[in-house]
């Protein structure tokens, strides 16, 4: 009998894992493989223009997204360890090819294989567990973009409440916006402040040993303001956890300092 042939998958990277969190990229490797996957990385791959796109510079955001499309042409899927990314490809592609038969026709085929990490291992391919184990007390703070525009909320909680000797913590609120937002923290620093206050008064007050979440813009941005308040919860990316990939310091190292 012929051996089924592996899913081809493309990994999209992301900015932020590539550039302050290459571990992220590591550990979801580690797990597409895990789950029966051939994973790639496709080196033509760079921004997928959220950040042009979210400030009107239509232009420059279609061309990222033919340039990624072109990239992942011969993946069966493509997985991305960030919600926003993955909506990004999947919800907004389409939308910046209107007016333009044959792209439009090439953004819905590519977004239709496009999928949030923790969304690809439950929903395609079955995950139901994993293997690591921590013992610890976990929260996890639902990125905005994934929860909303994707739906995904139960599938990181099923992983990481397999783990054993992990026990997971529900924030007060915890689907309330931590303030990055990307340009909005830029646009509107005060009210990201006075939002990521909030968020890290949660974290602390749910007495865990790590936040973990999805997105890397908002781990960056909760593990500012714990590290200014003096805290020391670590923040995690949920697939070093899955992964077992703890070996990385936490992703801002934590000080005593309040400033």
């Amino acid at each position: 009998m012929t051996e089924a042939r592996r899913p081809r998958v493309g990994l999209f990277a992301t900015c932020l894992v590539d550039l302050f969190r290459p571990a992220v990229g590591f550990a979801a490797v580690r797990l597409l493989e895990d789950a029966g996957c051939e994973v790639v990385v496709p080196l033509a791959q760079t921004c997928c223009g959220q950040p042009a796109y979210n400030s009107g510079q239509m232009p420059d955001a279609r061309r990222l997204a033919l340039q990624t499309i072109e990239a992942f042409e011969r993946c069966d899927y493509v997985v991305a360890p960030s919600g926003s990314c993955a909506a990004m490809l999947r919800r907004h592609y389409p939308r910046l090819m209107q007016g333009d038969k044959p792209a439009l026709l090439r953004a819905k085929a590519f977004a239709e294989r496009v999928h949030e990490l923790s969304a690809f291992l439950v929903e395609v391919r079955g995950v139901r567990s994993v293997s690591g184990t921590f013992a610890g007390r976990v929260a996890y703070h639902d990125g905005c973009s994934g929860l909303r525009e994707l739906g995904v909320r139960k599938q990181p909680r099923q992983l990481l409440s397999s783990m054993e000797g992990l026990q997971l913590v529900e924030l007060r609120a915890p689907e309330t916006c931590c303030g990055f937002g990307g340009l909005f923290s830029v646009k509107f620093p005060d009210i990201s402040n006075a939002m990521v206050t909030a968020k890290s008064d949660s974290v602390r007050a749910a007495d865990v040993d790590i936040l973990a979440a999805g997105e890397m813009g908002c781990l960056l941005n909760v593990a500012g303001k714990l590290s200014r308040q003096g805290s020391d919860v670590a923040c995690r990316h949920y697939a070093e956890l899955l992964a077992g990939a703890l070996d990385e310091p936490a992703i801002i190292p934590q000080r005593r300092d309040t400033r």
